[in-house]
């Protein structure tokens, strides 16, 4: 089959245009799948509310443009886009070097337990010591407890996808256990901790908008993510572990040491997205600090191509599904459990582009 295409684009275009005809062809495939993938989905949310006795254009001009109200409404979609980006631009780091990481929502929760601690505590700093104390203690929290699983697979070839997934478990009880017992705020009638100092709270944008400058840190370090990935040796060297480990080591590149960088840098953007989370939005920490954001930030990365740039945009758009989720219930009367199978719908409708953007390369 690969033969008969590469004697139909000879047949068609010259030899001399066939570079320029595949770059062409990769980039209209990686700029068509999501798209498809996310006109797909929306087609098959408005189907499921018609169904189910709503009104299917719901989904679009309620959904969507009804999370696009005001100025608050964008600030609330930029709030959530935040730890969306943040999670999405590191996974696809690790996704880029074939490290199936599917623990960011355990190092995002780790993450808000470190930020937490630094945060309830060291009082009499600054806001210029305290809040970045706060953000570098959730990254560097984040980046140990994936290096558990990044050291699990480098030393025991332990399966990263089952080891994340445990982790996950253990920090989600290891939050309970703290905001239960010893972390608990004894003024408090639910489980949640002690208030962050304020100097430790990260800075709004706007002061009378819940929006923070965690925003900007998520797109400049996604701007970086790429770059690194892209313009530097250690880039290189991950992306070629990812295509082909054993490649690399004949080539004099050390394998473990790429793998556990990318865990690492994976673990840590998604620590500092729970940083953010804890010192932006809550101040304080709770049982449930996330809806999920660790695992939709794979659908980020998974749309995005496992490309940290794109993951600015495809985190965006999850932000406002998320957001316009919310609006679809309040307005529409939508019950929360048909919202969940329609934002179910947009990840499989994803997951399944995603296959489809990877065998049209190869075919192209």
């Amino acid at each position: 089959m690969a033969q008969v295409n590469q004697g139909v684009r000879e047949t068609v275009y010259p030899q001399a245009a066939q570079p320029l005809y595949r770059t062409l062809s990769q980039i209209a495939i990686s700029a068509v799948t999501p798209i498809a993938a996310v006109l797909v989905a929306l087609a098959c949310g408005a189907a499921l509310l018609w169904l189910n006795g709503f009104n299917g254009s719901d989904i679009v001009t309620v959904m969507i443009f009804g999370s696009f109200q005001d100025m608050r409404s964008v600030g609330e979609i930029l709030l959530k886009a935040t730890p969306l980006i943040l999670i999405g631009a590191g996974l696809c780091v690790a996704f880029r070097c074939s490290i199936w990481n599917i623990g960011a929502e355990g190092q995002l929760y780790v993450g808000a337990i470190a930020a937490t601690l630094v945060g309830t505590n060291f009082d009499g700093l600054s806001v210029w010591v305290h809040a970045p104390l706060v953000m570098l203690a959730g990254a560097l929290a984040g980046a140990a407890w994936a290096g558990i699983a990044g050291y699990l697979k480098v030393r025991f070839q332990a399966s990263e996808i089952v080891t994340t997934i445990m982790l996950n478990y253990i920090a989600l009880i290891l939050t309970s256990y703290l905001v239960t017992g010893p972390m608990r705020d004894a003024s408090a009638a639910y489980p949640q901790s002690a208030r962050l100092i304020r100097e430790a709270w990260t800075p709004r944008i706007v002061s009378d908008m819940r929006l923070h400058i965690g925003i900007l840190v998520a797109i400049v370090l996604a701007v970086a993510l790429y770059i690194f990935l892209q313009r530097s040796s250690r880039g290189f060297a991950l992306r070629v572990v990812g295509l082909n480990p054993h490649a690399a080591r004949y080539a004099g590149m050390q394998v473990a040491r790429n793998v556990m960088i990318a865990m690492c840098i994976s673990g840590a953007m998604a620590g500092l997205a729970g940083a953010f989370e804890v010192a932006g939005v809550t101040h304080r920490l709770y049982q449930n600090i996330s809806p999920g954001y660790g695992f939709e930030g794979i659908a980020v990365a998974l749309l995005a191509g496992n490309n940290p740039l794109a993951a600015i945009v495809s985190g965006g758009l999850f932000a406002t599904l998320r957001s316009g989720s919310e609006v679809l219930q309040i307005t529409s009367q939508v019950p929360q459990v048909l919202v969940l199978v329609i934002q179910g719908i947009v990840i499989l409708s994803v997951v399944a582009f995603a296959k489809l953007r990877d065998i049209l390369r190869i075919v192209a």
